[in-house]
C-alpha cells in the first residue's frame, strides 16, 4: 500500500483514526507519514541517536519515544513540538508504550539496555515504578489489550509476564478504603528507597517463560487468547499459552534462516508475522503452526513490525525504510445479477442480494464453496474468492463463475435455478486462469490461460471450444466486453475491445493500473476504474472523459434511477474516504465523507447501496443534487436547472466558479446574497441593475468604493448605458472622465457646470481641457493669461479674432519687457499658412442628437436569467422496467455468424492489423496472389446533436452596430501550430518552416501534392447572382456546435480513414508480390500523413503508428530489392534474407518473409541460420493453421537437416543473439551499444556520421540526424 525510502526504521507505530504511520529512524529523526498520499506530514529530530521505540496515544494529538540518548520524549503534534522529557533510564530505550486504556491509566511503559521496565505517569511527569528482574538488555515491552498484565523479552533468553494489578489499585484509590491504609503508610518513604534499590512490589513478575537458546528480541500478547509469541535470536518464533496460575510453551515455528527481530499477532485472523535479519516476512497459521507464506526482500534486513488496531493493515521496517502493507485485499467479490440482484461471497458462502424484497434487501444464502489447495485451507493470506461475473445472457438459469488467486489463479463454475437458487446449486466446475473469467454468451464463458496467454472459450460443461490468440502478446487480464461476443482486454496501461469470433480489435484506450470495469445499464458507456483515476468511454471505447485522484479508487456504481434523467450519465465512485461522482463531461465533485472504505453496488435516487469489507450490504444516504445540477447544465435542461436552483439548496464558491466557468454567471446571480461576489457575477453577465444594489451595498458596507464603481462604469460604458456610467464617474469623482462623457453625449449644460465646478476647485488643466471641449475660445484665453502663459494668450485671443483681449495682453507683455516682435511675426506667419491651405480653428462639433443612452439592439432575458419566465419541464416518467438492461442475448450457438450487426465497431486501429482469413500460400515459391481481406470500412461516426437555443432575438427596430470579424485565414495560422493549418490558410512560406522546424523536412517537392490538396480543400467556392463573381466560404472543422469565431480551424480533406485505407491497399500489395506499388502506397502515406489533423488522442497515437508501418515496410521492401540484385552473392544475399525477417511486419507477412530467409540460408549452406529460421517459423501461431500444413511440414525438415549438419558455410554478418536495428542506408545491422543517427520523422536508423545532413532514404523528406521536436499529429 505505500513504501518509504529513508535511513534505517527501528520504530513503527500506526495512528487509531488517522491513515498516519510514525517511524523512528536510526539517524535519530521521526518521521509522521500519510501512507494514503505517501508524503511526510512533519519531522522531529531532538533525538541524539537512533530512536528505537515510538507510539501514538489513542485520544489525544501525542506521541511518545526512546532513543540511544537514555530519553523518553513526549510529543504535541498539533502543536508540532516536544512537550516533556523523561528521564531515569540508563542505557538505550528499546521500546515506548502508551497503556491501552490512557484515560484511566496515563501511564508510559519503557524497556530499556540498562536491564529494567519503567512505568510512567506521563501526566505527572515522574515514574512510577521499576521492573527489575533481567539480567541483560530488555528489548521489549508491552501492555495486554484488556488485562493488567505487561510481557517483557530479554537477551537473558527469558520472557517475563508481569502483573500490574496492584499499581492499578494503588493509582486507583483502593487502599484509601483499606483499614491498614493508615499503618501502611507510616513506612511509604521506606518503601520509595525500597523501590528505587530493589524494585517496587506494586508489579510483581507472574511468570518466566524459558526456552529460548539465544536472546529473546520481541514478545507480544494475543489481542483475545491467553496466547503469546516471541522472537529470539535462536531463528525461532515461541508460542506460549497462560492460565490463572501457570505458563507453558505450546509449539515452536521454525523457517528463519537468521535472528528473528520482531512478531505479532494479526488483529483479525489466526496468524503470527514474523520478520527477521535474514531479509524476509514471514506468515504462520496458529491453528496449524505452520508457515504458510513468506516475502523476501532483496539487500535489507528486516527490524520492526506494527499492526493497525481495527484496520487490516500492517507496517514492516528494514535497512532502507519501510513498507505498509496487507496479506490480503479485503474488496469483496460481487457481481450484478438480473432485476435488481447482487451476487456476493462472505467467508466461503456465495450469497444473492435480493434489493426489491424488503427495504435495505434481503440476503438468500446460494452456495458454500469448497476450499481447493493448500494455500486456500489458511483464511487471511489471500484465499478468498477474488472476482463473480454473473450469465447475464442466460435468463434460463443462474450461472456464477468465482475466480480466485489461488494456485496461481483458478475458476469455479456454479449453476443454479433462478427460482430456487438455494435448494438447486449444481456441482461446480473447475479450472485454472489468469484474472476474472468472463461470458462470452449464453453458453459459454472465456478465460486467459495464464502459460500461454491464449484466450480459451469454454461451454457450460467446461470443456474448451475455442482458442484465440490475443490481438496483443501482454494481456494480463479479461472483463466483460458490454454485449455478446465481446472481451475488453488489459494489457500494461490500456484496455482493448476485442470481438471473440472476427478476432477484430474495436477500439483502444490509455488506462493505466486498470482495476474493474462497470458498464452502464443501457450498455452504451463504461467507466474503467483504474488504482487513481476513471475513464469512461463510450461503446466503442472512445474516450468521453478521464479524471485522476490523489487516493486510490475502491468501486464505481453507475445510478439507475428511473426518473431525473441521471440513468448512465451519473458514475458513483468511492475511495478510501469520500465518495465522489463523475459525469462524461468531465466534471467531479465530493458527496460525503467516509468512515470506513466501502464498496459502492448501486446508486438510486439519493441511496447508495454498498458493500463494506466484512461484505454485509450497507445503504449510505447521498446527495447527488450538485452532480443532477451539473447534468443538467451540461444537456440543456434550462427548465430543471431553474427549478432546483429556486427549489435546492445551491451554495458555496465552487458552484459559483464551475457557472462562471461553464459561462452561465446568470445562474449563479439567484442563489447567491454575498454583495461582493453577487456584483463580480452581474458584471459577468452584464446585468447593470443587479451589479448597481450590489455596488449601493458594497458601499455602506466601507469597501474601496472607487474600484466598485470604477469597474460598474466601465461595463455600463462598453453596453451604452451612458447614465450609469454618468453615476460611476460622479461617485468616483472622475472629472476628467466625466468631463469628456458629456462631450461625446453632447450635453453642454453639464458641460459648462463642469467648467465651473473647474473653477471652484482651481483646477487650471480642468478649466483649459472643459473650455476646449465647449468651444469657449474666450475662456481658454483667461485660463492661459491667468496661469502666466501671456505669450499663448496672446496667440489664441488673436486667431480667435479676440482683438480686444490680444491689444491687452500685449501691453501687458510689454509693460513686463517682453518681446512682442518675434510673438507677432509667428502669429502673422500661422495667418498666412491658414489662408493659403484654406485652414480652420479646430472647434467641437455641435450635437444634433441627443438621447437617453445610445442605441442598441434589445436582446430578451434567457430563461436562465429571468427566473419566473423558466417553466419546469415536464418530470420524466417512471420506468418500472428493469433497470439492469440485459445485452441482448445470442442464439446460444458459438459457431454462428458474430460479424453481423458489427460493421459500424470497427474503429481506426482495427483496420491497421492484417487479416488472416483464407491465407494461403501455394505451391510455388512466390507469395500467390492472396489479399489481405476485407478490413472494413465503417467507422462510426457519432450523431451531432443540434444545440437548443438559450432565447429568441427580438425583432425590434433598433440599430446594432456589427463587430468587426477577422479574416479566416489570419484565425487559423494564430490558432495552430499545424502545417496543414497554415497551408490553408495560404501560408505555404510558414507551414514549411514549421515543418522544416518539426521534422527537419527539408525536400519539400514530394509534398506537393498534399500541399495544394490542403490548401484547396479547404476552402469551397459559392456561385454568387448574375453578374456578381464566386465567394469563397471557408470549411471548418469545429464548427459542429456553433461557429467558433476567432477560435475556427479550417477543414482538411484528408483524415486518418484516407490513410487506413492506404496502409489496407499497401498490405495487398505486399501481400501479392507487386513491392513496387507496395511502396509506392507506403511512402504516399509518410507524404500525407505531415498535413493530416489528428482530433482525439487515440488518432495521434494511430498516425505515429501509422509513420511505423510505413517505414518497416518500405524498408522491407527496400532489402527485398537488395536481395535480387546481389543473387550472385550468397553471403550478401542470406545476410539481407536475414535483415529481411527483423523488420516489424505483420504475422502474416512476417511468416512469408522467414519463409524466403530460410530457403536462402538453407540454399547457401548455411544450416545454423536456416534452422533458427525454421524454429522462428514453426513458433508462429498462424503456422499451425491447416492451410500452412505443407509449410510447416517443410520447416520442420528443413529444422532437421540443419540440425544434423550445424554448420554455416559462410560467415555472415549477422548474430540473432544481439538485439539490432537496420542500417536502412548500408543494410547492416547496428548493434545496441553501437552510435547511430535517426530520421526526425520516420525514425530510420543509420551508422553515425554516413547519413547526417542527407536526405532520408525511406521517407525521402527530411534531413537525417536533426534534432526536432518530431511530427506534430493535432
Amino acid at each position: 500500500k505505500f513504501e518509504s525510502k529513508s535511513a534505517r526504521v527501528k520504530g513503527l507505530a500506526f495512528h487509531p483514526v488517522r491513515p498516519w504511520v510514525c517511524a523512528s529512524l536510526h539517524n535519530g529523526v521521526i518521521q509522521l507519514w500519510d501512507y494514503r498520499v505517501g508524503t511526510v506530514i512533519d519531522r522531529f529530530e531532538e533525538h541524539d541517536g537512533p530512536v528505537r521505540g515510538v507510539d501514538f496515544h489513542v485520544s489525544e494529538p501525542l506521541i511518545v519515544s526512546g532513543g540511544d540518548d537514555y530519553k523518553i520524549k513526549v510529543w504535541d503534534y498539533k502543536l508540532r513540538r516536544c512537550l516533556f522529557t523523561l528521564l531515569g533510564h540508563l542505557d538505550y530505550i528499546r521500546t515506548v508504550q502508551f497503556h491501552p486504556s490512557p484515560s484511566q491509566f496515563p501511564w508510559i511503559l519503557s524497556a530499556s539496555d540498562d536491564q529494567t521496565l519503567r512505568l510512567w505517569d506521563f501526566h505527572k511527569r515522574s515514574c512510577l515504578s521499576v521492573l527489575t528482574g533481567h539480567n541483560h538488555y530488555v528489548m521489549c515491552a508491552s501492555f495486554h489489550p484488556s488485562e493488567d498484565l505487561i510481557v517483557s523479552a530479554s537477551l537473558d533468553q527469558t520472557v517475563r509476564v508481569w502483573d500490574t494489578t496492584g499499581l492499578r489499585k494503588k493509582q486507583m484509590g483502593e487502599t484509601m478504603m483499606d483499614p491498614m491504609a493508615a499503618r501502611a503508610a507510616t513506612s511509604s518513604a521506606a518503601m520509595n528507597v525500597q523501590a528505587e534499590l530493589f524494585g517496587t512490589n506494586d508489579v510483581v513478575v507472574k511468570y518466566v517463560l524459558e526456552g529460548h537458546d539465544r536472546g529473546v528480541n520481541w514478545a507480544c500478547f494475543h489481542p483475545t487468547l491467553p496466547l503469546l509469541a516471541s522472537a529470539a535470536d535462536d531463528r525461532q518464533v515461541k508460542l506460549w499459552r497462560m492460565s490463572e496460575t501457570k505458563a507453558w510453551e505450546v509449539d515452536t515455528l521454525r523457517g528463519h534462516a537468521n535472528n528473528v527481530s520482531s512478531c505479532l499477532f494479526h488483529p483479525k485472523h489466526d496468524l503470527v508475522i514474523s520478520n527477521s535479519e535474514d531479509r524476509s516476512i514471514r506468515v504462520w497459521d496458529v491453528s496449524k503452526r505452520v508457515g504458510v507464506q513468506t516475502f523476501r526482500r532483496e539487500g535489507d534486513r528486516f527490524w520492526i513490525l506494527a499492526a493497525h488496531k481495527s484496520q487490516n493493515l500492517l507496517a514492516a521496517g528494514h535497512d532502507s525504510g519501510m513498507i505498509v502493507f496487507k496479506l490480503e485485499r479485503e474488496r469483496p467479490a460481487s457481481a450484478h445479477g438480473s432485476n435488481n440482484q447482487l451476487y456476493y461471497v462472505r467467508g466461503r458462502e456465495l450469497f444473492l442480494h435480493d434489493y426489491g424484497r424488503a427495504q435495505g434487501g434481503v440476503d438468500v444464502p446460494i452456495a458454500s464453496l469448497r476450499r481447493v489447495g493448500q494455500q486456500a485451507q489458511t483464511d487471511g493470506i489471500g484465499s478468498a474468492p477474488r472476482h463473480l461475473a454473473y450469465n447475464q445472457y442466460n435468463p434460463g438459469e443462474g450461472n456464477i463463475l468465482v475466480c480466485s488467486d489461488i494456485d496461481g489463479g483458478s475458476y469455479e463454475l456454479i449453476t443454479f435455478s433462478l427460482n430456487n437458487a438455494g435448494n438447486s446449486v449444481t456441482d461446480g466446475k473447475r479450472g485454472s486462469c489468469m484474472g476474472p473469467a468472463v461470458f462470452l454468451g449464453r453458453n459459454r464463458f472465456a478465460v486467459l490461460d495464464r502459460h500461454q496467454r491464449q484466450i480459451i472459450v469454454k461451454n457450460l460443461q467446461n470443456e474448451t471450444t475455442k482458442r484465440v490468440q490475443p490481438p496483443v502478446a501482454n494481456v494480463e487480464g479479461l472483463f466483460e466486453g458490454g454485449t455478446s461476443g465481446r472481451l475488453l482486454l488489459k494489457a500494461e496501461d490500456r484496455a482493448i475491445l476485442f470481438e471473440v469470433q472476427s478476432r477484430r480489435v474495436l477500439g483502444e484506450i490509455t488506462a493505466p493500473k486498470i482495476k474493474t470495469v462497470v458498464w452502464s445499464p443501457d450498455g452504451s458507456k463504461v467507466a474503467i476504474v483504474c488504482k487513481y483515476g476513471v475513464v469512461i468511454a463510450d461503446r466503442q471505447l472512445e474516450q468521453l472523459c478521464s479524471i485522476s485522484d490523489n487516493v486510490r479508487i475502491k468501486s464505481g456504481a453507475w445510478d439507475v434511477s428511473p426518473a431525473g434523467g441521471t440513468a448512465s450519465q451519473l458514475f458513483l465512485y468511492t475511495t478510501l474516504n469520500h465518495v465522489k461522482y463523475c459525469l462524461p463531461s468531465g466534471d467531479t465533485g465530493t458527496i460525503r465523507t467516509l468512515d470506513t472504505p466501502l464498496y459502492a453496488m448501486r446508486a438510486v435516487k439519493d441511496q447508495l447501496f454498498c458493500l463494506d469489507r466484512e461484505a454485509r450490504a450497507r445503504v449510505l444516504s447521498i446527495d447527488t443534487t450538485e452532480a443532477r445540477f451539473k447534468l443538467a447544465l451540461a444537456n440543456k435542461k434550462y427548465g430543471q436547472v431553474m427549478h432546483m436552483v429556486k427549489n435546492s439548496r445551491l451554495c458555496g464558491r465552487a458552484i459559483v466558479a464551475y457557472l462562471q466557468s461553464k459561462g452561465f454567471p446568470e445562474v449563479a446571480l439567484h442563489f447567491v446574497q454575498e454583495p461582493k461576489t453577487r456584483f463580480r457575477l452581474a458584471l459577468a453577465c452584464g446585468d447593470i441593475e443587479a451589479a448597481m444594489e450590489a455596488a449601493f451595498a458594497l458601499e455602506q458596507q466601507s469597501e474601496s468604493g472607487r474600484e466598485i464603481w470604477g469597474q460598474l462604469g466601465s461595463e455600463a460604458l462598453r453596453q451604452g448605458n451612458h447614465q450609469v456610467v454618468e453615476m460611476s464617474y460622479q461617485r468616483t469623482k472622475d472629472f476628467d472622465r466625466l468631463s469628456f462623457l458629456y462631450c461625446i453625449t453632447g450635453d453642454t449644460e453639464k458641460l459648462r457646470k463642469m467648467l465651473k465646478i473647474s473653477n471652484m476647485r482651481g483646477d487650471i488643466m480642468g478649466r483649459y481641457h472643459n473650455a476646449l471641449l465647449l468651444g469657449d475660445a474666450a475662456e481658454r484665453v483667461s485660463v492661459l493669461e491667468a496661469s502666466g502663459n501671456m505669450p499663448l494668450a496672446y496667440m489664441c485671443a488673436r486667431l480667435h479674432g479676440l482683438t480686444e483681449d490680444a491689444e491687452r495682453i500685449k501691453i501687458a507683455i510689454e509693460t513686463n519687457k517682453g518681446d512682442m516682435e518675434g510673438l507677432i511675426a509667428k502669429v502673422e506667419a500661422c495667418e498666412a499658412a491658414n489662408d493659403k491651405s484654406a485652414a480652420k480653428l479646430l472647434q467641437p462639433p455641435t450635437p444634433i442628437f441627443r438621447a437617453e443612452n445610445w442605441p442598441t439592439l434589445e436582446v430578451p432575458k434567457s430563461a436562465l436569467a429571468d427566473l419566473t419566465a423558466a417553466m419546469p419541464e415536464d418530470p420524466e416518467e417512471d420506468r418500472t422496467e428493469n433497470l439492469h438492461v440485459a445485452p441482448a442475448a445470442s442464439s446460444g450457438d458459438w459457431d454462428d455468424d458474430m460479424d453481423a450487426g458489427f460493421g459500424d465497431d470497427a474503429g481506426p486501429s482495427a483496420n491497421l492489423a492484417a487479416d488472416d482469413d483464407d491465407f494461403d500460400f501455394g505451391g510455388g515459391d512466390d507469395w500467390g496472389d492472396e489479399d489481405l481481406g476485407d478490413l472494413g470500412d465503417d467507422f462510426g461516426d457519432a450523431d451531432m446533436a443540434a444545440e437548443d437555443e438559450m432565447g429568441a432575438i427580438s425583432d425590434d427596430t433598433g440599430f446594432q452596430m456589427p463587430a468587426s470579424g477577422r479574416l479566416p485565414a489570419s484565425c487559423w495560422v494564430s490558432n495552430s501550430s499545424h502545417a496543414s493549418d497554415h497551408v490553408a490558410a495560404g501560408g505555404m512560406a510558414s507551414a514549411l518552416q514549421l515543418l522544416n522546424r518539426q521534422i527537419a523536412a527539408s525536400d519539400f517537392s514530394v509534398l506537393q501534392e498534399s500541399l495544394m490538396g490542403c490548401y484547396l480543400g479547404s476552402m469551397m467556392s459559392v456561385p454568387g447572382i448574375p453578374g456578381s463573381g464566386n465567394m469563397a466560404m471557408p470549411m471548418l472543422r469545429n464548427d459542429s456546435a456553433a461557429h467558433p469565431g476567432p477560435e475556427s480551424l479550417p477543414r482538411t480533406y484528408l483524415t486518418t480513414k484516407d490513410l487506413v485505407a492506404a496502409i489496407r491497399n499497401g498490405y495487398k500489395f505486399f501481400q501479392g508480390g507487386k513491392f513496387n506499388d507496395s511502396r509506392a502506397t507506403f511512402l504516399d502515406v509518410l507524404h500525407k500523413i505531415p498535413v493530416v489533423v489528428a482530433t482525439t488522442p487515440q488518432e495521434q497515437n494511430e498516425v505515429k503508428e501509422m509513420v511505423t508501418i510505413a517505414r518497416e515496410y518500405i524498408t522491407a521492401i527496400r532489402i527485398k530489392g537488395a536481395m535480387s540484385e546481389a543473387g550472385s552473392n550468397p553471403v550478401r544475399s542470406t545476410e539481407l534474407a536475414a535483415y529481411f525477417t527483423h523488420c516489424n511486419l505483420q504475422p502474416l507477412h512476417l511468416l512469408l518473409t522467414l519463409r524466403t530467409a530460410m530457403g536462402a540460408a538453407f540454399k547457401h549452406k548455411n544450416y545454423i541460420t536456416a534452422a533458427s529460421f525454421a524454429r522462428r517459423l514453426l513458433e508462429l501461431p498462424d503456422i499451425s493453421n491447416q492451410r500452412n500444413a505443407e509449410l510447416k511440414s517443410k520447416a520442420m525438415k528443413v529444422r532437421q537437416k540443419s540440425e544434423q549438419m550445424a554448420r554455416n558455410e559462410h560467415q555472415l554478418n549477422y548474430d540473432d543473439t544481439k538485439s539490432f536495428v537496420i542500417d536502412c542506408h548500408a543494410f547492416a545491422p547496428i548493434y545496441q551499444n553501437q552510435p547511430s543517427s535517426l530520421c526526425p520523422y520516420c525514425g530510420s536508423h543509420y551508422a553515425e556520421n554516413t547519413m547526417n545532413n542527407s536526405i532520408c532514404d525511406n521517407c525521402g523528406l527530411c534531413m537525417v540526424g536533426v534534432n526536432t521536436l518530431g511530427l506534430v499529429t493535432g
